[in-house]
């Protein structure tokens, strides 16, 4: 066991800048990877967004600085190494064994080439399973240029293998905040190339094209976001009334809400947990706040464990959902002393108080499950009186002056992205909803939709279902004419009324 890094009490001091940087960057999965690699040899062994073999030090010149051509003789792309193309190659091949629906996708679509025309600037992760989607848009007849929608989330090789097939890709995986402004520009300003489609998560490349070139803008045909984040800039922008184009919120579809939030969480909850701290369920108390989509999956992974779980919770409705699936709904600071893990999934902030971190007892693991890195308030614990000691990555003990230890997980960012990985599977349902979001955009008859946000039609959410139950050998019943003439129905869906929740 490499336990170098393990310091007794003293705090972890640096010589310079640089190291604290690097020691302290967000998933530092592939960095750290000597002492991760001995304490969970699982951590960095799946393909997956968080682990990318790519040592982010191998080589300091930075993308921008270097020429590099691929076989094609083309330079219009910026990468960490183009020489990584066929590693990257063998891990979207991977990937695609579990996308079966974006591969039947393809196969249907490929005679009549649904995005001939389409001039695609995305800026998503890139990691295997966005490679998948990218080259689905281009079997589709699309053209594509693409960049990250997040400074550490890219899988270099990956970034490479999609540069080399033609894809012109700018990002590599630890950028500066410079280097991620400079690729969202070169991804929009080229002179004989203009974007018509616009594919975002979180909403910065349309922001961009939005301040930067008010004129591509203008004729932008529609705009597909898939985070929370994003959609909220959109509804902003839509309520000043300076959305000038339609856009379609992927993010709140059925398909992506229930698999996404709901399915997912269920299983890497407990990956995330165990891959950090190696901790026994059985027996243990938990409190989960918050029991929306996120909440429901995580307590019904660690009740299975045999974890004993309560709820805090603000809407009735949820609260009362939890008490009829047997969980007690308390109140944070009644059962704070008590708790071995206190995990978040509200989407709220400061829902864990300095004041009740200091309540904790010793031991205690916290961690989040929500969106964004703000529902414990982390900031609180960077006082001089507390000593924080790094254990390995994305795990951090907090020791007070009497000697307790709190131990927090990805300094309270979203544990399963930074700790450990998302199923593909679930990648699969989000990436061909976007697909389908961005044909149905692009060849909607004019007037269809107008300058606003809308939702994915309920028959394409039955249709991204439909296409993932063949992995299942799922075998669906038909209405005969007369049960859909008796219900109302078309027998090729949709099947539910817009406001039924499923």
């Amino acid at each position: 066991m490499a336990h170098t890094h393990v310091h007794g009490r003293e705090r972890i001091q640096f010589a310079n800048t640089e190291d604290k940087q690097e020691f302290s960057k967000y998933p530092t999965k592939a960095g750290r990877r000597s002492l991760s690699r001995s304490i969970s040899q699982s951590s960095t062994d799946s393909y997956s967004s968080a682990a990318s073999y790519t040592d982010s030090s191998d080589d300091e010149t930075s993308p921008r600085d270097k020429a590099q051509v691929n076989t094609h003789g083309s330079s219009d792309f910026c990468v960490k190494n183009i020489k990584q193309a066929e590693f990257g190659r063998r891990e979207i091949e991977i990937a695609e064994q579990d996308m079966s629906a974006l591969i039947s996708l393809r196969k249907r679509a490929q005679g009549e080439k649904p995005l001939a025309g389409a001039k695609v600037v995305g800026c998503t992760h890139i990691t295997a399973q966005t490679a998948v989607l990218i080259e689905t848009l281009v079997a589709l007849g699309a053209q594509c240029r693409w960049t990250a929608c997040n400074i550490y989330s890219t899988q270099n090789e990956v970034a490479a293998a999609l540069a080399e097939t033609g894809v012109p890709v700018f990002a590599w995986k630890g950028e500066s905040e410079d280097d991620f402004w400079w690729c969202i520009d070169r991804c929009v300003s080229t002179e004989s190339w203009q974007a018509n489609m616009i594919l975002d998560d979180g909403g910065d490349l349309t922001h961009w094209v939005y301040k930067k070139y008010p004129s591509v803008f203008k004729k932008v045909r529609g705009i597909v976001e898939e985070s929370v984040t994003g959609v909220h800039r959109l509804y902003q922008l839509s309520k000043a009334g300076k959305l000038c184009v339609p856009a379609m919120n992927v993010n709140d579809s059925v398909t992506k809400q229930k698999f996404d939030n709901l399915y997912c969480c269920r299983e890497s909850i407990l990956d995330g947990l165990k891959r950090t701290t190696d901790i026994m369920f059985g027996g243990k108390q938990v409190v989960v706040c918050g029991y929306g989509e996120v909440g429901k999956g995580c307590c019904t992974a660690l009740k299975a464990l045999g974890a004993i779980v309560c709820i805090t919770e603000i809407d009735p409705i949820c609260a009362l959902q939890a008490c009829m699936d047997g969980f007690r709904v308390v109140k944070l600071s009644e059962v704070i002393r008590q708790m071995d893990v206190v995990i978040t999934c509200t989407g709220n902030k400061n829902v864990v108080t300095r004041e009740q971190l200091d309540r904790m007892k010793n031991g205690c693991v916290v961690c989040n499950m929500g969106h964004s890195n703000t529902e414990i308030d982390v900031a609180s614990l960077r006082s001089p009186e507390l000593t924080w000691e790094r254990v390995r990555s994305q795990v951090d003990h907090i020791i007070w002056p009497d000697g307790k230890r709190v131990v927090m997980l990805a300094e309270g960012r979203l544990l399963n992205l930074s700790c450990s990985t998302v199923p593909t599977f679930v990648l699969s349902i989000t990436a061909t909803t976007q697909a389908l979001a961005l044909i149905e955009l692009f060849n909607a008859p004019e007037g269809r939709y107008k300058q606003d946000v809308y939702l994915l039609p309920k028959k394409m959410d039955e249709y991204v279902a439909s296409l993932h139950l063949p992995n299942f050998d799922a075998h669906l019943t038909e209405l005969s004419d007369e049960q859909a003439k008796y219900m109302g129905l078309n027998k090729n869906g949709p099947f539910k009324p817009n406001y039924y929740r499923y």
